[in-house]
């Protein structure tokens, strides 16, 4: 029997995407639109729409569909919006915003991982996304970013990335050492001063280079 993927996709949106609470019609419709089995490793393709991580190498993996239809949420993107992915992974994420905003940078760490994703972006006809190489815990940018989304968590909160964000902004990362972690919405409400939301608890992978708590010494 050939595997049907778009009733999977379908009930991946419907069993998982919308159960999590994930209703906004313009976020469950770009993850329709982007076909996330074209953005999975081969060895992966046959659990592209299932309910878990996604193992993408050097530790790292995509995040479950619900998880990526949170985020998508929590951010309010707006049509002329100017986004800021860190951890670009597969692309997949990228992808999805890219179908929200005007535009789209996202970087990752691995040279690898960005020369899959601008493949995987040019095959399925993404053209406002751009992907570079570079380490996040570099970020310097000032009021540069309406939406910024961290894809991978803070066990120690950094106030670089909310620092990037236009008056206005929204910022999503998910802060904590675990194994229970606090996603949160950042939103700059003017210049030096915002306003943070507890969005609900998950647990995903720590950025890399991210600071990590002090230890305890006796």
């Amino acid at each position: 029997m050939m595997f049907d993927v778009e009733s999977a996709r379908h009930q991946m949106i419907e069993q998982q995407v919308r159960a999590w609470e994930v209703l906004d019609l313009n976020v469950l419709g770009a993850m329709e639109r982007v076909r996330r089995e074209e953005f999975v490793p081969p060895a992966y393709r046959d659990i592209a729409f299932a309910d878990m991580n996604v193992p993408l190498g050097h530790g790292q993996s995509m995040l479950a569909p619900k998880v990526e239809g949170r985020i998508l949420q929590a951010l309010g993107i707006q049509p002329d919006d100017r986004a800021l992915e860190i951890g670009t992974g597969s692309g997949f994420f990228a992808a999805c915003l890219g179908q929200l905003a005007r535009s789209v940078r996202s970087i990752d760490l691995y040279p690898d991982f960005v020369a899959a994703a601008v493949g995987n972006l040019r095959r399925t006809g993404t053209h406002n996304v751009t992907v570079d190489t570079a380490d996040a815990m570099s970020l310097a940018e000032e009021a540069a970013y309406d939406v910024i989304a961290v894809t991978g968590s803070l066990p120690v909160y950094d106030a670089r990335f909310e620092r990037a964000l236009t008056v206005g902004g929204r910022l999503f990362v998910v802060v904590g050492p675990g194994p229970v972690m606090e996603a949160q919405r950042i939103t700059r409400a003017g210049h030096g001063e915002y306003v943070r939301e507890s969005l609900f608890e998950v647990s995903i992978d720590p950025l890399v280079h991210a600071a990590e708590p002090a230890k305890f010494v006796f």
